[in-house]
């Protein structure tokens, strides 16, 4: 009972690994997620075919009585609900923990929110922007001012969504553990098999990103600021401009070097032909933190008369980490994108009357072995199955599904 992204990304996890995944979606619209961004030929969002892949199609009327007791029956045959509605709304409509535990005791509920379920904040709608800035992790991205050491403007924030699906896999993650703990109740005599809330927060799966950032605060009262396109305290790792890479064009094109181990930077510095920067003043990090702006002048000096390709050759000749800064295009195309089969072609059945096409989608990961990383099938029309999962998993008949059709419960 997700939609949009954090609780369907939860989702989408779980079913490249074999879940059996049934999406709710309201009739008539859907998952929003369905409509948005670039829309393919049948009107419906190729990104809502890779989010709602290997997924059956429910179409249910959670606001009818009728359409609340059909979902209900399911949890009831469920191991795992996923929901990310605002805090409070499944309460209204009986279909909380407290509502479906007692009719199947060892159901996991998963529950995604802005701020969790509880709490002062638990009640507000959080968006993962939102969120994001209230973690602190949008404090960190930007370009940060010199005096104040700062935010010099507004942060920058990844052109994605990236609190929902990080609270998405904190969902599956949570999931996962939820139903091992449960098989461990139930291979023992000592304990019954019971159910279990699984509360994720966008903020909290946020927070859990942010690395040492509270204990240094806690410690040394540091408060980690915005470090541009390079990493607080670690010398060096940025992204260097090398020369275009097109003859006509203006771009530079940049690539990221990260040498910050001691031996690392030794051999970076004899590549650029530097060795001038090394020696005792440039040993270990906290020596080269200390001369961040020469060591990074050198690098860039270096880099920006460099093609991408002679800066990747040179690096991966002294077995430097290196990558170029990629589009999408160049995810497509990479070669060990290909060989790895990271990018798979799904096929999407006709509808409308037209033909049916194939559409590219990550694989699944990671990869396991025994387990297909070749998604099953695309995100489906919506309501695909309502009546194979209603007739199937519930035993309705087909005048009974027909009926509720005809009184707009299901779609």
């Amino acid at each position: 009972m997700g939609q949009l992204i954090a609780g369907p990304f939860a989702g989408q996890l779980l079913g490249q690994f074999g879940a059996e995944v049934i999406k709710i979606e309201p009739p008539g619209v859907g998952d929003p997620l369905r409509v948005w961004r670039e829309l393919d030929v049948d009107g419906t969002s190729p990104w809502f075919r890779s989010i709602a892949r290997n997924k059956k199609s429910v179409a249910i009327d959670l606001r009818k009585p009728a359409g609340r007791e059909l979902v209900k029956q399911l949890a009831i045959k469920s191991d795992v609900i996923i929901e990310n509605f605002k805090p409070g709304t499944l309460e209204k409509w009986n279909l909380a923990p407290a509502d479906l535990h007692p009719l199947n005791p060892s159901l996991i509920y998963t529950r995604v929110s802005g701020y969790g379920q509880t709490g002062p904040w638990a009640s507000r709608p959080g968006y993962a922007s939102v969120c994001e800035a209230e973690s602190g992790f949008r404090y960190i991205n930007g370009i940060p001012d010199v005096e104040t050491e700062g935010l010099s403007g507004p942060p920058v924030r990844p052109n994605i969504s990236l609190g929902d699906s990080v609270a998405g896999l904190h969902a599956a993650f949570g999931t996962v553990l939820a139903l091992l703990s449960r098989q461990r109740q139930k291979n023992s005599d000592t304990s019954s098999q019971t159910g279990t809330t699984v509360d994720v927060s966008i903020v909290e799966s946020m927070l859990n990103l942010m690395e040492g950032i509270i204990p240094e605060y806690d410690r040394k009262r540091k408060i980690r600021g915005p470090s541009g396109s390079s990493v607080t305290g670690i010398v060096p790792t940025n992204a260097y401009p090398c020369l275009p890479d097109s003859p006509t064009g203006s771009a530079p094109t940049y690539i990221i070097i990260g040498a910050n181990g001691d031996t690392l930077y030794n051999r970076l510095m004899t590549a650029i032909n530097r060795t001038d920067l090394i020696g005792p003043s440039y040993q270990h990090n906290m020596h080269r933190v200390a001369r961040q702006a020469e060591i990074e002048e050198a690098i860039s000096a270096w880099t920006s008369q460099q093609s991408g390709d002679e800066v990747i050759e040179a690096m991966n000749k002294a077995s430097i980490p290196v990558g170029r800064v990629v589009n999408v295009k160049g995810i497509v195309e990479g070669e060990q994108i290909q060989a790895r089969g990271a990018v798979r072609d799904v096929w999407v059945n006709g509808s409308q009357g037209k033909e049916g096409w194939s559409v590219k989608m990550q694989g699944t990961f990671p990869l396991i072995d025994g387990v297909d990383p070749q998604p099953k099938w695309a995100g489906p029309d919506l309501g695909d199955h309502t009546k194979d999962v209603l007739m199937g998993d519930l035993g309705y008949s087909a005048e009974e599904v027909e009926q509720l059709r005809k009184d707009g419960v299901i779609g």
